[in-house]
């Protein structure tokens, strides 16, 4: 019958592995040819892209993987895998519970910078001025989303992010040789600074807005924005998972034993009295 499945073949369809008995070939390229010579970042490149960066390319990429790999046991998805572990998961099991924090307010700010990011490029490219335009995209933004800034503020780090001016320095220079245009670059430092005249004080740059300018610069996608991010953190994951392991514990909670929660609900002793 035309149109029907004619074998299991046909079921699945990629164009990123070939396999048939003693062959693999990864976006056309035998594995044998990749192993050793190619670097983990340019394969992450390879798988998503499909082609394998420039020198430069894979440079910054590598930059904005590296910066964002851990923030601490008090950042949700490091003390999900540290909980985790103390219950008794094994390492993927903790791995697997900590990427699953990484969503739209922890983990998400990434690709959600990406899109404001192209929503200004799109109003600059279509004549407007880089003030009026970014007023107008954070405006559109806010009433749309609520009032946070995807990739700005901090409530830890003040003034400043220490990732994100380094990593705006990398793009500086990749900019000024040609590799990359800057433009994104531009539109973040453009956002800091209608953001902090609003505010009236500074409102720093975040890794998320700092890697968001990376991977628009490289032609990332924005929803990859969020899955590099999730291979990102998950090296400080496994490490502070594995940390744990080796520590010990059991049945460690999000606070020491001593400092209880706030109820609110019903007290029937005060009730009866």
């Amino acid at each position: 019958m035309s149109g029907t499945k004619k074998d299991v073949s046909d079921w699945w369809s990629t164009s990123i592995i070939d396999m048939a008995p003693g062959q693999i070939r990864m976006r056309g390229t035998p594995i044998e040819e990749l192993i050793g010579n190619v670097s983990f970042t340019q394969m992450i490149w390879l798988m998503t892209r499909g082609g394998l960066p420039s020198e430069a390319e894979a440079q910054l990429f590598e930059a904005a993987l590296v910066a964002a790999v851990d923030h601490g046991p008090q950042a949700p998805s490091i003390a999900a895998a540290r909980m985790a572990i103390t219950c008794g998961l094994g390492l993927n099991g903790a791995m697997a519970s900590a990427v699953n924090m990484l969503d739209d307010v922890h983990g998400g700010a990434g690709e959600q910078a990406v899109e404001l990011y192209h929503m200004i490029s799109a109003r600059l490219d279509a004549g407007e001025e880089v003030e009026a335009a970014t007023s107008a995209a954070l405006d559109h933004w806010q009433s749309t989303y609520g009032k946070f800034i995807p990739g700005f503020g901090h409530r830890f780090h003040k003034p400043e992010d220490p990732r994100a001016p380094r990593l705006l320095g990398l793009v500086d220079d990749a900019a000024q040789a040609g590799k990359v245009t800057g433009q994104f670059a531009h539109i973040g430092r453009a956002i800091q600074s209608v953001l902090n005249a609003r505010k009236g004080k500074p409102v720093p740059m975040n890794i998320d807005g700092a890697t968001a300018v990376i991977y628009a610069e490289l032609g990332f996608a924005p929803p990859l924005a969020r899955g590099l991010f999730c291979l990102s953190r998950s090296v400080g994951i496994l490490s502070h998972a594995w940390e744990q392991m080796n520590q010990g514990g059991r049945n460690k909670g999000p606070t020491p034993p001593a400092y209880r929660w706030t109820y609110t609900g019903p007290n029937p002793i005060e009730n009866n009295n």
